[in-house]
């Protein structure tokens, strides 16, 4: 119990700058990511036209992502599909890597939900500009009247809020009923059932409903 809300950081002087840096964080995510280099070299070794398991694997995640980038957007760009897919394997792996004892979810520190978040919007709404160019997107902000421009703008900007703060709450509070539990009941029967749940179900929804969100916001400003 002691150690909610308790934060490892790395602390330092750069340039100027006071950094500080959640290390618990950083190491995680770098985990997540030797986790799927691995795994694409170990995928792509030796393909072969019958499939062994890690290259079924790969094929069908590739196959189901690039159907839905496509059917979403209605076109076939690989720049898209590589943007969608890095996303939900990164927030996948990422909400299932607490299910392993003494390791802690990337997702449940806001800033990694938040800067993907941010970082989808800056991609929807390039892709706006550059598909609709940009006097028809800004026209859009005026519409149905001028005056509601705050309104469409502040609509936009919730939706960074929305995707981001939703995944973090969802991984954060799982994390933390685990953690109450576990203390309440000593790690007897009950908490593996949670890690399951959360870890597995829980995490593996959370992370196709934000990846599926940043989808369709793309699709919303390309369309």
């Amino acid at each position: 119990m002691e150690s909610i809300g308790v934060v490892p950081r790395w602390i330092f002087d750069l340039a100027g700058f006071h950094i500080v840096l959640n290390k618990e964080t950083l190491i995680m995510t770098w985990i997540v990511m030797a986790f799927w280099i691995l795994f694409a070299l170990l995928a792509t070794k030796q393909t072969r036209l019958i499939p062994n398991p890690l290259q079924s694997t790969a094929e069908l995640l590739i196959g189901t992502w690039d159907d839905l980038v496509t059917d979403s957007l209605g076109l076939s760009d690989r720049r898209y599909f590589s943007f969608i897919m890095t996303i939900f394997l990164l927030f996948w792996v990422s909400n299932l890597i607490g299910i392993i004892p003494f390791l802690s979810e990337p997702t449940s520190d806001i800033n990694t939900t938040l800067s993907l978040g941010v970082l989808g919007f800056i991609v929807s709404h390039y892709s706006g500009i550059k598909f609709k160019g940009l006097k028809q997107y800004l026209k859009e902000y005026c519409e149905p009247i001028f005056f509601m421009m705050p309104l469409n703008l502040i609509g936009e900007l919730s939706k960074v809020v929305s995707i981001s703060f939703r995944l973090f709450g969802n991984i954060m509070g799982g994390s933390i009923i685990i953690l109450v539990v576990t203390y309440l009941v000593y790690s007897l029967v009950l908490p593996p059932f949670l890690y399951g749940f959360f870890g597995l179900f829980v995490g593996t929804i959370q992370a196709f409903v934000f990846t599926m969100l940043s989808l369709v916001y793309i699709s919303v400003q390309i369309r």
